[in-house]
């Protein structure tokens, strides 16, 4: 377990010492004492707190004076809980599904139906889409994160804390949080900005199914890695929609919660609400690209069966012109199989040339008639 004492101008880390932690709290200044701190910032992995949950517990109500109710601290252990959010008297807790990049999808907490998914015959951009809950506990002055052992979005916000320098600007991203609900949406905001990422990769895989769908050379047979690959986009859109609802009730408390009394409070309480609303926006836009990948998915499936259809009716319109072609011929050569005694043509030197040039007549003269017609067209061509 980390903790952060974050200040105006610094950020001291202090992992181990927890009674030296209580004491900070106490005093209200950081480990250096050269400046009181803002807030602090606990930061532990699920593994340390499944090691021994009620211990965790215990060190989290010596540091905050609160204790974590135990629906909430089951909810924090559960590593397939979906993206919620809950309110207290005394603390909220939010719990967001954030995407597993590289080293976090490998690790052992993967859900056996995860590890499903990792059979399925489905693009590698799609097995991107695998996540795990981080846990955010807003308590007082003090935010917690339960998060796996390899987080790549804490652990670059770690790194960022701790090489902090003062610039002497008004840039807000060169500051440090001023709040903790101010760094819980900054590292939201950075676990969003992922799904962002993934957008394009996510086109382009569209763009090869479509081609695929719809190449004439080749017939189209990968129907179950299509299936799988409308599956997780499905997924997706029900992960995205949960994350919204969870920001969206965020949001809500924030206002109907925050002190709004005196100039400054209030510039907090609109910095906060700018920040939710970024948050919220960014997810939107992953929800509404994953419905335009969905929604253009069904209609490359609806354009190849429909090319499917419109190939097996111009085979069947050629096939019957070849059988009226060949119904008056094998009318004659019926009539002039007959056993009767007496037929014309029949003793005749020229008979058979005869009945080939009444037959090829035939045939040219239906052609003609198709031709007049239009049966003879393609489909484009009639239209013209």
């Amino acid at each position: 377990m980390d903790i952060f004492y974050i200040s105006d101008t610094q950020v001291t880390l202090n992992p181990t010492t927890l009674n030296r932690a209580i004491d900070l709290i106490g005093d209200g200044e950081n480990d250096t004492g050269d400046d009181a701190y803002r807030f602090m910032w606990i930061d532990i992995t699920h593994d340390e707190v499944e090691r021994d949950a009620e211990a965790w517990r215990d060190q989290v109500e010596k540091l905050t004076g609160i204790r974590i109710f135990d629906l909430h601290l089951k909810d924090i252990c559960n590593r397939s809980h979906p993206s919620n959010f809950d309110a207290t008297q005394d603390y909220e807790l939010v719990i967001f599904q954030k995407l597993a990049l590289n080293g976090e999808s490998g690790e052992s907490n993967s859900s056996p139906q995860e590890g499903h998914n990792a059979k399925k015959k489905m693009p590698a951009v799609l097995h991107r889409l695998q996540t795990q809950p981080v846990s955010f506990l807003l308590i007082g002055n003090a935010l917690i994160t339960v998060r796996a052992n390899y987080s790549r979005t804490v652990e670059t916000m770690r790194a960022r804390l701790l090489n902090f320098k003062p610039k002497d600007n008004n840039n807000l991203s060169s500051k440090l949080p001023a709040s903790p609900e101010d760094l819980m949406l900054r590292l939201l905001n950075a676990m969003v900005d992922q799904y962002l990422d993934l957008r394009q990769p996510l086109t382009n895989q569209l763009d090869r199914w479509q081609h695929a769908l719809l190449d004439p050379r080749k017939p189209f047979n990968n129907w179950v890695a299509l299936l799988d690959s409308r599956v997780e986009l499905r997924k997706l859109e029900h992960l995205c929609e949960e994350q919204y609802d969870a920001l969206q009730e965020l949001r809500d408390h924030f206002i109907d919660t925050f002190d709004g009394s005196g100039n400054k409070q209030s510039r907090a309480k609109d910095l906060l609400l700018v920040r939710t609303n970024d948050v919220m926006e960014h997810i939107n836009r992953v929800l509404n690209h994953t419905r335009r990948l969905e929604a253009s998915l069904e209609s490359s499936v609806q354009i190849h069966f429909a090319a499917v259809s419109h190939k097996t009716s111009e085979i069947m319109r050629i096939l019957t012109v070849i059988t009226a072609l060949f119904m008056p011929l094998t009318l004659i050569t019926g009539i002039f199989g007959m056993n009767f005694a007496k037929m014309p043509w029949i003793n005749e030197d020229t008979g058979f040339k005869l009945v080939l040039g009444l037959m090829a007549f035939t045939v040219i003269l239906f052609l003609i008639a198709m031709r007049l017609q239009g049966y003879l067209e393609g489909r484009g061509q009639r239209n013209e």
